[in-house]
């Protein structure tokens, strides 16, 4: 099935809180992915929460297979752009070209913030500057300038550079000025808990301002963060999804079981979404087992 549009089907699966304590059951779900045909492994990036390094863990990753494509929600504000920037080139070039980059600035949270060592109110800027450093250097440029957050660079450049060229960077946000933002400077758009109605109306209006800036975003880049749960939305998930966005209903982006999950992601293939990186809702005791169990959904990839 495709979106329409014919547009790529693609399903990745994050592995979050929980796959910390069992290392050797992350080498079994990166595995796991590859064996049943998934596009991506995603590792999100919480500095002070229980999940790995996602640069140290997609390494490993990319290094067990070479079909898999790995891929973070990495936080960007906090981080040295020119040392970053080469981690992730090395990343891209020693993976034959298979990192996909979702950049964000992180949660709103006191020991997030404190373990970044940034202000809340600074991080957007933060983000822009970073993700401004960083392609210049992966273009082959020299670097000079005198960054808004004491870093000045007289004449920087990397002799490492991705394989993609350009390298994208997909940005998230729902609010007006973070769909702005995505289409002045972003390369993609994925948030997470918004309805199909509002997801086609956000890539609307990205897609006006990427126009607006002289910009053409690819229509093949819009996706989705979805969860599933084996058989109920408990309270416990209902009540973490109402602390996120309060009023919103679990059920529009948690799908129960593969079918349910499958609705889920078929809803915002109707509008045009056709990337998607799923979770389970709640930390299953064998990740490989969970995604095996959702595989079905794989059907939908085209």
């Amino acid at each position: 099935m495709a979106a329409a549009g014919g547009y790529k089907v693609r399903i990745g699966v994050a592995a979050g809180a929980g796959v910390i304590d069992d290392p050797a059951g992350y080498i079994r779900l990166v595995d796991a992915l590859d064996d049943l045909g998934f596009d991506s492994i995603w590792v999100p990036d919480v500095v002070a929460g229980p999940v790995f390094d996602p640069v140290a863990a997609l390494g490993v990753a990319a290094g067990r297979r070479a079909r898999l494509k790995i891929g973070s929600h990495l936080i960007l504000p906090g981080r040295d752009p020119v040392w970053l920037a080469k981690q992730l080139a090395t990343l891209d070039q020693l993976s034959a070209g298979r990192l996909l980059l979702l950049a964000v600035i992180g949660l709103n949270q006191p020991d997030e913030l404190d373990a970044q060592g940034v202000v809340a109110s600074q991080r957007t800027a933060m983000l822009e500057e970073s993700l401004e450093v960083m392609r210049a250097l992966w273009a082959g440029e020299t670097v000079r300038r005198d960054g808004a957050f004491g870093r000045r660079y007289e004449a920087v450049r990397l002799a490492v550079r991705p394989v993609q060229d350009p390298l994208e960077v997909w940005l998230g946000g729902q609010v007006p000025a973070a769909l702005r933002r995505c289409g002045r400077v972003g390369d993609g758009w994925m948030p997470g808990l918004c309805t199909p109605e509002e997801a086609g109306g956000a890539v609307r209006r990205i897609q006006d301002e990427a126009v607006a800036n002289g910009r053409v975003i690819d229509r093949e880049h819009f996706g989705m963060n979805l969860s599933w749960v084996p058989d109920r939305i408990t309270d416990e998930v209902r009540a973490s999804i109402e602390a996120r966005r309060p009023g919103f209903d679990p059920a529009i982006t948690i799908g129960v079981g593969p079918s349910g999950l499958a609705e889920r992601i078929e809803a915002f293939l109707d509008v045009g979404i056709s990337k998607f990186v799923i979770r389970p809702a709640v930390n299953p005791p064998s990740w490989a087992q969970a995604v095996e169990s959702v595989a079905p959904v794989l059907a939908l990839q085209t």
